[in-house]
């Protein structure tokens, strides 16, 4: 079943700079993957990088993370430059792709990881936090794929972070997990950590982040708090149960498609409102009304569609 997305707070437009680029540009031989952008983390608030594969997303994780030396412009990870450890000791990472010793145990691997920070989190709270309480005593290897990235997820807390930076942290969860792992977040993000997020799952961006930057072909093209790019001019669905002939309300002002199922009309309009209040009048025994906000898949597919 589908779950709509949890109300994300407000962004704190004052909240400090934890992560930023500026005009950073990046090339590989005859390839520039950045080319000249422009973001940054805020304390206490989830920023969404999204794009197509290709688009620059892990580039610009792997100049933040002091991976990668950017060939022009500034970085700054927690005040100074990414690559001195102690910038790097206030960082909470998890990868796409991880590799960890399969023989240890869940609780064994938390430990260790724990070891590398001067003020780690109790074993036990991360444990708690990452849903990982029942398997603590299970091998890594034994652990399924969902169970790994959340072992994953758990190290990436041990330190405590102000940074946290999640790449398709969600991949091989249920939807059970995927949403534990969500609050999780929230709590994080309420603590004042900041969170770099990439995704390919567009609902979990909707989810969790004010802020969302997106990136083609090394290029910022949008750079907005998330209820701008996806309510802004963008046309909204009507669903509703009525006797309205299809093909007489498809005639109406602001009405882009209208698709009938049985009783119920389906519509694609903008601006909503006056499609909304026409078809009250227009049929009294209207009934079942719904109107669902443009989401921020809409806005993606068109910016990345245009600029390609």
């Amino acid at each position: 079943m589908a779950t709509s997305p949890l109300p994300v707070p407000p962004m704190d437009p004052i909240a400090p700079s934890l992560a930023r680029l500026q005009q950073v540009q990046v090339r590989y031989r005859d390839h520039t993957a950045l080319q000249g952008i422009d973001l940054q983390v805020r304390a206490g608030q989830v920023l969404a990088l999204l794009g197509r594969n290709g688009a620059g997303k892990s580039t610009a994780i792997s100049v933040l993370l002091g991976l990668r030396r950017a060939d022009a412009g500034q970085v700054e990870l927690l005040g100074g430059d990414p690559q001195q450890r102690s910038r790097r000791l206030g960082l909470g990472v998890m990868l796409q792709s991880t590799s960890l010793p399969p023989m240890l145990q869940v609780d064994e691997l938390v430990a260790q990881a724990s070891a590398c920070y001067p003020d780690p989190m109790p074993l036990q709270e991360i444990l708690q936090r990452a849903g990982l309480q029942a398997l603590a005593r299970r091998r890594y290897g034994q652990l399924s794929g969902g169970q790994q990235r959340a072992v994953q997820f758990a190290i990436a807390l041990c330190g405590r972070p102000r940074v946290l930076f999640l790449d398709e942290p969600t991949t091989g969860l249920d939807i059970q997990a995927r949403q534990a792992m969500w609050q999780a977040i929230r709590q994080l993000v309420a603590e004042g950590c900041g969170v770099l997020l990439t995704t390919h799952y567009l609902e979990e961006a909707e989810a969790l982040a004010q802020q969302v930057v997106v990136l083609e072909q090394g290029r910022v093209l949008a750079d907005a708090p998330l209820s701008e790019l996806r309510l802004a001019d963008r046309p909204r669905r009507i669903r509703c149960r009525s006797v309205l002939p299809a093909e007489d309300v498809q005639q109406w002002p602001g009405v882009q498609q209208v698709q009938r199922d049985g009783e119920h009309l389906q519509l694609l309009a903008s601006p909503a409102e006056p499609v909304v209040a026409r078809l009250l009048a227009a049929d009294a025994q209207l009934r079942e009304l719904e109107v669902q906000g443009a989401a921020l898949a809409d806005a993606f597919l068109d910016m990345t569609r245009e600029a390609a």
